[in-house]
């Protein structure tokens, strides 16, 4: 696949026609800081492409998702396609491909935490955020997620707030949890 047809897969049409209909794409570059992130995590890696999930975090951090455009600009930058880039951000689930809130809450849907209540959990959390799985509530606070497994299932049930693991969740304790976070 040619460079330019990534742009128009991997971008849903963003493109436009230049001189002689050669397509000129409108990509965004990524930050002198993002760069030289990328460029620095490249450095002591084999090749460039070994970095891809690490630049995918680095724009992330610095933007709170990922975008088409990043996405392009990111596989340019490491020397890779568009396609195969995007193969990696979604396939890891804490790389997000839409925008996020500000908070992304992460709930534990394991045999071990559905043994302990992780269903009932589920909807009690759906009910004091208001807002179903994939959704994010109005004031872009929190986004609400499932995963499959926060590796704390002698802790049963859990759940991912940002970055603090909460464990051993009680529905009657989600005022509390989320305090701290509104």
């Amino acid at each position: 696949m040619t460079e330019n047809s990534a742009i128009g897969s991997v971008k849903s049409g963003v493109k436009s026609s230049g001189n002689n209909g050669a397509v000129t794409d409108l990509i965004e570059t990524l930050s002198d800081s993002e760069v030289a992130e990328i460029e620095a995590e490249c450095a002591h890696l084999p090749d460039r492409q070994s970095a891809a999930i690490d630049a995918l975090m680095i724009v992330q951090k610095h933007r709170g998702w990922v975008s088409d455009q990043s996405l392009f600009a990111i596989a340019r930058l490491l020397g890779m396609s568009a396609e195969a880039l995007d193969a990696v951000a979604t396939f890891y689930n804490r790389i997000y491909r839409r925008p996020v809130g500000r908070h992304v809450v992460m709930l534990c849907d394991s045999v071990s935490c559905y043994v302990m209540g992780a269903d009932r959990l589920a909807e009690q959390v759906k009910a004091h955020l208001g807002v179903q799985f994939g959704e994010t509530t109005p004031d872009d606070r929190f986004t609400l997620l499932p995963i499959p497994c926060l590796g704390a299932c002698d802790h049963a049930p859990t759940m991912l707030v940002g970055e603090e693991l909460i464990v051993d969740v009680q529905a009657d304790r989600l005022d509390e949890i989320f305090a701290p976070f509104e």
